[in-house]
């Protein structure tokens, strides 16, 4: 059983290092409890989360981006490395976790938050020169990517209101193992690794699944 430290939301931005010149990258938690529901498809649903922006729809947000999760002891460990404060949201996250395994967790893996909110695992975060840019770190996108521990997209299956303090369940966790970490090396680092991925095929993010369907 996990906790839901934080939600988190953002409004938008002036970057310089976002494409459109503008990011929702920015979040700080919400004052309150928050809806959550399917955004709707890439390219026009943004985040899954009510008061949340998502800017660039062509990169980010849609059904199987809808919500972005990161955990408080992964937080703390890029702390400790970078010798600086992190904040609850601080990496963009929507859901500041505690007590989950997220590089661990499984494609196709459901939660319960609260008592309605249903979400399941489909993708990595792949870093951009927005996080790098936000957070001011040298070589940050390759430090990340070395580091692999990114936090996990997911979609949502039934939604629901969450707040600050919600419990988070592990209500099913499909049997292979294809795992965030996996599927992130696969992209990334690891592409001969892709083939591994195909016991998730029907569960991971759909731009990943018509990587597969090449194979």
């Amino acid at each position: 059983m996990g906790l839901l430290r934080s939600v988190n939301v953002g409004k938008p931005t002036t970057s310089e290092h976002a494409d459109l010149g503008v990011t929702g990258i920015v979040k700080l938690p919400a004052g309150g409890p928050v809806a959550v529901a399917a955004p709707g498809p890439k390219g026009t649903g943004g985040s899954g989360l009510a008061g949340d922006t998502v800017c660039d729809l062509r990169h980010h947000g849609g059904n199987d981006q809808a919500v972005y999760a990161y955990a408080r002891e992964d937080l703390d460990m890029w702390a400790a490395e970078l010798g600086r404060e992190l904040t609850d949201g601080m990496f963009g996250e929507n859901l500041t976790t505690e007590g989950l395994d997220l590089t661990g967790a499984r494609i196709g893996e459901r939660w319960r938050v609260g008592g309605e909110l249903v979400l399941e695992v489909c993708a990595a975060r792949i870093p951009c020169r927005t996080f790098a840019g936000w957070l001011e770190e040298r070589g940050w996108v390759k430090r990340f990517t070395q580091k692999a521990v990114t936090g996990a997209y997911l979609r949502v299956i039934e939604p629901g209101v969450i707040a600050a303090g919600d419990t988070i369940e592990v209500i099913h966790r499909p049997e292979h193992d294809v795992t965030v970490s996996l599927v992130f090396r696969a992209l990334t680092t690891e592409r001969h690794r892709l083939p591994e991925l195909l016991p998730a095929i029907d569960t991971v993010h759909h731009e990943t699944r018509e990587k597969l369907a090449l194979l």
